[in-house]
């Protein structure tokens, strides 16, 4: 009878770890996590063989940091996942990492977003600062900034000024042209003052061209936008739900975030979603810009007729609504686009183009149902629409109460031929579109 095998001896000095198999040793250090693994390459020559492997760090830089190549912050190339990982941890490891992951991820995608879209926005973005520089700045402003703004900051420290004065504006925040005032959002450096002396606010956005402009409130994570009496009351309406907000760390809620990456990413999901995208606009300072209208139905509505497409939408107007009057008032501006893909057939004659003479809409809110009609006038008020053109033909600003509405009507216009008006005027519908207060506010 032949005797039972003995059970292989452990080397003597070595550690359970290092007998194992080299699969289920590189899976026991990965589960381990970066800091044990560093440890353990510490601890003998095989473990530190199995502790330094490039897959193993290419894992931990993925899960902490969402590197997919060896780069030290800034984007400077570096021998090994093993390196990147240390410079990423020695500039970032003060911070929960996956606040780091999560401000990282938003601004490569927002970064993708413009290189992409709008690559003069991108220009304007300036590199990130340093922990003394925010430090620094802490004490100028006589405050203490929110952990995800100090992040925000350390990837990107706003936007710089290009061009000759204010002449070229490409805020990356987007913006809205309505008859002659022209809105359009920067992101501002960290080196922007205070609001006023001893206080928790700070300006971290505002508009080029008119008087807009974004606060964070330091001490609670809220951000603001400045009303109609802004100048006159420092009135303010928050853009970003406060239920959504939360500075403290805890296991219960999750990483925290302040409204300022909560407005960004909100942002950010618009554009890639499609909702709203760059569009051309009549000023000649603001050609390409980051358009608010909204392009995507619920929020847009489209209509046909003879060929002629109309479409519609609302932008929220905060910088012209208040709620010191009388009677609390929300403001929107709204735009109507006509498009003539091709020539169109009026009473059995064929157009390729025609000219706006008027339009009439209703706007309903609530129980109240107010009728508006805008006359063009004749010949040579309006511009003409051609096949294959795209015109801005309408802006209005619209006072409201309070609560959600809707806006619908039609546009008479009259077709065109060799150079003069022809034929009967028609009618072109604007479907109902909807003013609905919004849950963020740009």
């Amino acid at each position: 009878m032949a005797s039972p095998a003995k059970a292989q001896r452990r080397p003597e000095g070595a550690s359970v770890l290092e007998t194992l198999p080299a699969l289920p040793l590189a899976i026991i250090i990965a589960k381990a996590g970066p800091r044990c693994a560093a440890a353990l390459a510490c601890a003998s020559s095989t473990l530190r063989a199995a502790a330094s492997g490039e897959a193993l760090w290419r894992h931990f830089c993925s899960d902490d940091f969402a590197l997919d190549a060896p780069l030290a912050p800034g984007d400077l190339p570096l021998p090994s996942f093993k390196d990147a990982y240390k410079a990423w941890f020695q500039s970032f490891g003060m911070y929960p990492l996956p606040l780091v992951k999560r401000v990282k991820i938003f601004w490569s995608s927002f970064r993708a977003w413009l290189c992409e879209y709008f690559p003069e926005g991108l220009r304007t973005l300036g590199e990130g600062v340093s922990e003394a520089e925010i430090a620094v700045a802490e004490c100028n402003l006589g405050l203490v900034l929110p952990m995800p703004t100090k992040l925000l900051y350390r990837f990107c420290n706003g936007q710089l000024h290009i061009g000759r004065g204010e002449e070229v504006s490409y805020g990356v925040m987007g913006g809205y042209d309505y008859v002659h005032q022209r809105y359009t959002v920067r992101l501002l450096p960290l080196a922007h003052h205070a609001v006023q002396k001893n206080s928790n606010y700070i300006v971290v956005a505002t508009s080029c061209f008119g008087e807009k402009i974004f606060l964070l409130d330091c001490a609670s994570g809220r951000l603001y936008v400045g009303t109609k009496y802004w100048n006159e009351e420092r009135e303010i309406m928050a853009c970003v739900p406060k239920a959504t907000i939360r500075l403290a760390v805890d296991d219960d809620h999750g990483m925290p975030q302040d409204g300022f990456l909560l407005w960004l990413e909100e942002h950010l999901s618009r554009l890639q979603d499609g909702l709203i995208k760059v569009q051309s606009c009549k000023f000649p300072m603001l050609a390409r810009h980051i358009s608010l209208y909204p392009v995507q139905l619920p929020y847009c509505s489209s209509a046909s007729m003879h060929g002629i497409k109309v479409r519609a939408s609302a932008v929220f107007a905060p910088e012209n609504s208040a709620f010191a009057d009388y009677r609390c008032r929300y403001s929107y501006y709204f735009s109507i686009r006509l498009s003539l893909p091709e020539a169109f057939v009026v009473d059995g004659k064929w157009y390729s183009s025609f000219q706006l003479q008027s339009c009439h809409y209703t706007i309903q809110i609530g129980d109240e149902v107010l009728p508006y009609t805008c006359n063009y006038g004749g010949h040579g008020k309006c511009p003409l629409l051609r096949c294959g053109e795209e015109l801005f033909v309408y802006g209005c600003s619209i006072s409201a109460a309070l609560e959600p509405g809707s806006v619908m009507g039609n546009l008479t216009l009259v077709p065109w031929r060799c150079g003069q008006p022809r034929g009967s005027p028609f009618i072109a519908d604007i479907a109902p579109f909807p003013l609905h207060p919004p849950d963020y506010i740009f």
